[in-house]
């Protein structure tokens, strides 16, 4: 029982702030303020920043997409060029050059220029590279570069010349335009004329760019040397950039232009933009390459604008968050007071730990008040730490637990339960809980008693060990979950001839084709809870010997296996097909390496082999790879689809890992028919279990006189047509060979 509680004797005794803890007070609110201020700063400009990186990253998936739109269509470009050039009209003009067949010729040139956008003109030239005529008066006028010209050029026939960006006058207004070469040849090789194409660079760009963004996200384009040739800013939004068609970007932003050709891409955080950069190769010639630059920006003012929204509730939360814990400090504050103003009367109860049993006293709130030195070393904890600790924490309960718990010491007024203080040492605590009331019948307490029962848990696991042992009259062993050894009886003893199996691992007691097997028995344990067959085990007393297991797995309360039972009885030896001293494998056995493949094949006899076939399954198909992220994911998936197709695997096929992703498996007996149907219905449970998705089966089956890296081949080449027809994911190889 709590002694009786004393009544203040003098105001001393009650609450009081000194000086010294209303400066603390001011000073913990001081740095509480200034701490928020800092961390909001800290927030709202990340998230300024994120969000001009998620502009950046979206806007240059646009900037590839807009640069492959216009390589397409440059390429295209000089395929409609060199259409021209082998027009009907044209053949007839350079025949017979009269003004008839000009006539004809310009007539066909003035629609094509009407119904193509970007085609700005055509024009043809001489075999000495003057200008005959043109479809507008805008270009034609100028003469060709001598280095396309006469016997010293490079191209020639069929190719076509793509030009670098020039400038021309339409309209009063700078247009970026580029031009297309076609050579006009007799059948010598001898030039007959030039046909050039006059191709917008503007009207393309505004052809591309509604379809991948606004129309008000600029989008410029420059060469290598730093002019502009589209995109020319005339509201002078951002300085620093080219406002006229050919300005240079190298002489009005440096620093922009610096790191532009430090890289082919890239983003860069100017001042008062945000600007994203990508290099495009319009076309490759032999004389050079073609390579322009696609530059789109966005304002910090507009990205601010964008984060308003956010930047008012993170300053709401944080005044918010403010207050509540500068009330909370001065809650806790005035908590301490309280509390040590009830330390004189609450230090007279230490009598009462005097004893070997371990002692707490808590509130009636869960603090803990007292602890005695008993209680200290049973918890591991110094007293000092237990003072003023929450006896959930001392208890280790989660909230639902605790709320349990003192649900029940408001009705019953006394709870009982265990603690367990160390999982690996294994060792518990039995606890007592009852309310005490003080001699006022006004204060309630929580009187905690602990008391060590770790030899009664060792002796009561051992006893649920050996219940679990023995529930089976043969060899049985218990492992945990990875295969260590636990308890084992005598039988299983006697059966390997050894006097201590604890503390070895039952996998590799037995044989390695058995180790090798063990992560898939585990696996298939906490699916399906057992698993039966025969392990393969050679020792001194009874070589060759095979022994019929039998595994039952145990699941934790969470789902997890924990204890694994391991029952072994004696078999009849299988039949064993020799070959230069090699062993057939049994057929549940997964084999991990091509050596062992090729034993099982060549061991085959030559009726199973002329009548068999090989499946090659790929369960890395992009369809399925689309859903994971990384390998580990694949070698789980790939373990769960050989579990599916070993439990209804006939008992004469074998399966092999392939590679990663590919299993293949050989059926003798079997005709090319009954693989195909073996396929499908395979397919389809796994398809019933939710594996079947992009798994795609190749079918070979045997030839007279083939290896088994033949099959196999024939047997990828189906693969690959089964993942190319797209229709259906089996496809079979028909292959024959001459005798």
């Amino acid at each position: 029982m709590l002694s009786r509680n004393l009544p203040l004797l003098i105001n001393a005794q009650g609450i009081h702030w000194s000086q010294s803890r209303i400066l603390a007070v001011a000073s913990q609110l001081c740095m509480l303020l200034v701490t928020v201020i800092i961390l909001t700063n800290i927030i709202i400009t990340l998230g300024e920043r994120r969000l001009q990186e998620d502009w950046a990253t979206q806007r240059y998936s646009e900037l590839q997409a807009v640069g492959a739109l216009i390589s397409d269509k440059v390429t295209f470009q000089q395929f409609r060029t060199q259409m021209f050039a082998k027009s009907e009209l044209l053949k007839q003009y350079l025949a017979l050059p009269s003004a008839e067949n000009q006539q004809k010729l310009l007539s066909n040139w003035d629609t094509l220029v009407n119904n193509v956008p970007e085609l700005l003109g055509i024009a043809l030239y001489d075999p000495q590279g003057q200008h005959r005529f043109a479809s507008t008066n805008d270009f034609g006028k100028q003469s060709l570069p001598s280095a396309l010209l006469g016997t010293a050029r490079n191209m020639g026939g069929n190719e076509i010349y793509t030009s670098p960006l020039e400038f021309t006058p339409i309209n009063g207004q700078l247009e970026p335009y580029m031009y297309q070469f076609a050579w006009l040849e007799n059948p010598d090789q001898s030039v007959r004329g030039y046909l050039v194409t006059y191709n917008s660079m503007a009207k393309m760009l505004r052809s591309i760019k509604p379809a991948y963004s606004s129309e008000q996200a600029p989008l410029m384009m420059l060469d290598t040397q730093g002019l502009l040739y589209a995109g020319a800013q005339t509201n002078g939004n951002v300085s620093r950039l080219p406002e006229t068609m050919g300005g240079s970007l190298k002489l009005s932003y440096p620093a922009l232009w610096r790191k532009m050709s430090m890289s082919n891409f890239g983003q860069f955080h100017g001042d008062v933009a945000t600007f994203v950069y990508l290099k495009v190769e319009l076309t490759t010639q032999y004389e050079t390459r073609r390579e322009y630059f696609l530059v789109s920006y966005i304002k910090n003012d507009e990205i601010a604008a964008k984060f308003s929204q956010w930047r008012n509730i993170l300053m709401g939360g944080a005044t918010v968050l403010t207050l509540l814990t500068a009330l909370v400090i001065l809650l806790t504050h005035l908590y301490r007071l309280v509390q040590r103003s009830r330390e004189f009367s609450i230090y007279m109860t230490n009598r009462l730990f005097d004893s070997d049993e371990g002692c707490i006293i808590a509130s009636d709130t869960g603090r803990i008040v007292i602890a005695n030195n008993t209680a200290s070393k049973l918890l591991s904890q110094p007293i000092d730490e237990l003072a003023d600790r929450s006896l959930q924490r001392v208890l280790k309960m989660d909230d639902d637990e605790y709320a349990l718990f003192l649900s029940q010491m408001q009705t019953d007024k006394e709870w009982r339960g265990e603690l367990q203080l160390d999982a690996d040492l294994n060792n518990w605590l039995a606890i007592h809980t009852r309310i005490e009331i003080g001699a006022d019948d006004k204060r309630r307490y929580m009187l905690v008693t602990f008391e060590d029962i770790t030899e009664l848990k060792q002796i009561q696991q051992q006893a649920v060990l050996c219940r679990l042992l023995n529930d089976v009259p043969m060899a049985s062993v218990l492992t945990d979950a990875k295969g260590l050894v636990l308890k084992a009886n005598d039988a299983f003893n006697q059966l390997l001839k050894i006097e201590d199996s604890t503390a070895l691992n039952v996998s590799a007691l037995l044989s390695d084709e058995f180790n090798q097997q063990w992560p898939q028995i585990a696996q298939q344990l906490q699916i399906q809870g057992c698993w039966k067959g025969q392990v393969f085990v050679v020792l001194g007393h009874m070589p060759d010997q095979y022994l019929q297991a039998t595994i039952k797995g145990h699941l934790d309360a969470a789902g997890e296996l924990e204890y694994i039972h391991c029952s072994f009885e004696l078999s009849e030896q299988r039949t064993l097909v020799r070959d230069n001293g090699s062993l057939v494998p049994k057929r549940s056995t997964i084999f991990n390496h091509k050596d062992d493949l090729e034993r099982y094949f060549n061991n085959l006899s030559q009726k199973c082999k002329d009548f068999s076939s090989l499946l090659m399954i790929d369960i890395s198909a992009e369809g399925m790879l689309s859903h994971m992220s990384d390998l580990g994911q694949l070698e789980s998936r790939q373990k769960e689809v050989e579990i599916h197709l070993l439990r209804d695997l006939p008992h004469r096929y074998q399966m092999s890992h392939w590679q990663l992703g590919k299993l293949i498996i050989v059926l003798p007996d079997t005709n090319s028919d009954q693989a195909h149907y073996f396929a499908l219905e395979s397919l389809n449970k796994l398809n019933e279990n939710g594996l079947g998705d992009g798994i795609c089966i190749g079918i070979a089956s045997y030839q007279a006189g083939q290896e088994l890296e033949q099959l196999i081949a024939n047997a990828g080449v189906a693969l690959k047509r089964a993942k190319q027809t797209g229709d259906q994911n089996i496809c079979q190889a028909y292959t024959r060979f001459d005798s």
